[in-house]
């Protein structure tokens, strides 16, 4: 089922439109103006020439990260499974860890990507690796899944629109979908990381103005924050005990459940996994991928990084009570039936539809808001989709220029390499477009964003991590582990991949009980923990087992072989009142953890 089929009846007012155009405006006004500076060099075009302040860095990181798989995915992982998937929310600890651990590094290096910094700890060969493999995670998640929430999004907006080429129609979803990736392209392109920063700042604030009166609208109607407690299933509301199966309460058993294997021991998001393969994730995610920590790359310097590292930490506690606490109030609001449009999210029996709950966010837009606020709240879904999809075009189009296409022409002119960087967004744009009815058949949007995450990032994760740690680690070492632990990662996504466009009308499953078939049904977050555990192995076994690295390739690069010169800088940029807001933040999520217990 297509998110648009469950949107029926037109949206907008006339309040409506006039909002969303005014801020379409001052979006565009505000990109053309950064946009007429220079951006004819590589520093300027894709790290804002340096110069980004705490406040810019910060606002960037989250708006990049509040993207589509909140608007959409995660408001649906709320309806579905509760508060379960604030396990990821709550790891704002990781940008704590961006700050303070890998900030130091990275500012010294003075890099442009990852897997340039990657490349001075190793080899120039384990930095194109890794480009190869973030660029195949970009397109895969953050381009594919921005564009189809794009297209979510504007079928609430306008459901009943369709446009007619030669003899095929395409509905409201297509045409969004399109709509969405020129719209974000145009200023992301002409403007760069500088114009993304600045519209990022802006959009932060239209997104949680716009998502945090949904909340409001969403209690006031079901009639407060007890009503939802009385209403939902304690179990929904804690962390600590997500959804049991029947039948499996305090067991490790291995069960079938909406079509995953997993040894449980506490429910559908299983503790062991969000323990152990939780942590990897939103560690490569903040501190190693090049979508988020370009963003700390931009600032002025290494307190200014940290400083923005730590201010994006607090802006990152949002997300729970903006998206998965809708998404609870939605599927009380259904049960009840006080807001009758919602009904289409649960089955007679009143559980929720996994593939209709990814549209619990516009449907609570569409049916919920008076008009007016509906434009405000409009405008905070396509902030966060735009700012997403930006942030993606600009780290994607860094990591080919730089990492790849500078490789094989060393001596291109500057403003050749912004010219490449365009054009290369086009490109992956176009096989992005491709990659749609893959997640159309997917469980969920969140949760295909979560599992193709958790196939690809643990190799990065262990390279970066041990590398900083242990100096004894080498090149054929970091190869072998890169390259062994995306093969696995590549596998599993073929393997699941069949089976989503099964689920989505385009070809055959597996037959139960084969291999494939047990593969695909593996817990996602399993497999994940054993992709990380072999590169692990890989990577010290291959390392002891060949010649170390010399002094002179890891000087500066690890923590035992840094200058005493450059310890005492580090120790410069930061204070006690740094110190004071890292640990308000680790309080806050300790807060959070302790109230949603049941």
């Amino acid at each position: 089922m297509w998110p648009s089929d469950l949107l029926q009846g037109a949206l907008v007012t006339g309040w409506d439109w006039l909002i969303i155009l005014l801020y379409f405006g001052l979006l565009l006004g505000l990109a053309w103006w950064v946009a007429r500076r220079n951006q004819d060099t590589a520093d300027d075009y894709f790290l804002a020439g340096r110069n980004l302040g705490w406040f810019l860095v910060g606002a960037t990181i989250f708006a990049s990260n509040i993207g589509s798989e909140h608007v959409v995915g995660l408001a649906g992982a709320g309806a579905t499974s509760g508060v379960a998937l604030a396990h990821y929310e709550l790891h704002a600890w990781c940008l704590l860890v961006l700050g303070w651990v890998f900030v130091p590094f990275y500012a010294r290096a003075l890099v442009y990507t990852m897997p340039e910094f990657l490349g001075r700890r190793f080899s120039p060969t384990a930095r194109w690796v890794l480009s190869v493999i973030t660029l195949a995670a970009h397109v895969l998640t953050k381009f594919a899944v921005a564009i189809f929430a794009g297209g979510v999004v504007f079928a609430t907006l306008l459901p009943d629109v369709a446009l007619r080429v030669g003899g095929a129609t395409f509905n409201s979803f297509w045409i969004g979908t399109v709509a969405v990736v020129l719209l974000t392209g145009l200023y992301t392109v002409l403007g760069g990381m500088r114009a993304v920063a600045y519209t990022d700042a802006l959009q932060t604030f239209i997104l949680l103005v716009g998502s945090g009166l949904l909340t409001v609208f969403g209690l006031a109607k079901l009639g407060g924050w007890h009503e939802l407690r009385r209403v939902i299933d304690p179990d929904l509301f804690n962390l600590w005990k997500p959804i049991v199966p029947a039948g499996m309460e305090g067991s490790w058993a291995p069960v079938k459940e909406t079509g995953r294997i997993a040894w449980y021991f506490n429910g559908n998001y299983p503790w062991p996994g969000m323990l152990l393969c939780a942590p990897i994730i939103g560690l490569w995610y903040w501190c190693t991928d090049q979508y988020i920590v370009q963003r700390a790359l931009s600032a002025k310097n290494e307190r200014t990084a940290r400083r923005g590292s730590i201010f994006a930490a607090y802006l990152k506690l949002f997300p729970v009570f903006i998206f998965i606490i809708p998404g609870l109030i939605a599927l009380a609001l259904a049960k009840t039936g006080r807001v009758p449009g919602l009904g289409v999210i649960v089955d007679a029996q009143g559980h929720p539809i996994p593939q209709a709950a990814q549209a619990v966010f516009p449907l609570m837009v569409k049916d919920l808001l008076p008009a007016g606020v509906r434009g405000i709240v409009v405008a905070g879904l396509l902030a966060a989709l735009m700012s997403s999809m930006a942030g993606a075009f600009n780290a994607s189009s860094t990591l080919f220029t730089m990492d790849l296409y500078q490789k094989f022409r060393p001596h291109a002119p500057q403003h050749r390499l912004v010219w490449v960087g365009r054009a290369a967004t086009a490109a992956m744009v176009v096989i992005s477009l491709l990659w749609i009815p893959v997640i159309q058949g997917a469980r969920g949007l969140y949760d295909y964003l979560q599992g193709v995450q958790g196939y690809l990032a643990p190799p990065i994760f262990t390279v970066f991590v041990f590398g900083i740690f242990n100096r004894r680690l080498n090149a054929k070492g970091c190869l072998a582990a890169l390259i062994v632990g995306f093969v696995l990662g590549v596998f599993r996504l073929a393997v699941d991949t069949p089976v989503s466009l099964h689920l989505a009308g385009f070809a055959d499953g597996y037959a139960p009980g084969s291999f494939l078939w047990i593969v695909n049904n593996l817990y996602f977050q399993y497999y994940s923990v054993f992709i990380f555990v072999v590169s692990v192995v890989v990577m010290f076994v291959v390392s002891y087992a060949t010649a170390p690295p010399t002094p002179e390739q890891v000087a500066g690069l690890t923590y035992a072989t840094v200058a005493a010169e450059d310890r005492v800088q580090s120790r410069s940029s930061w204070n006690r009142r740094d110190v004071i807001a890292s640990g308000v933040v680790l309080l806050l999520i300790l807060a959070a953890y302790l109230y949603f217990r049941g």
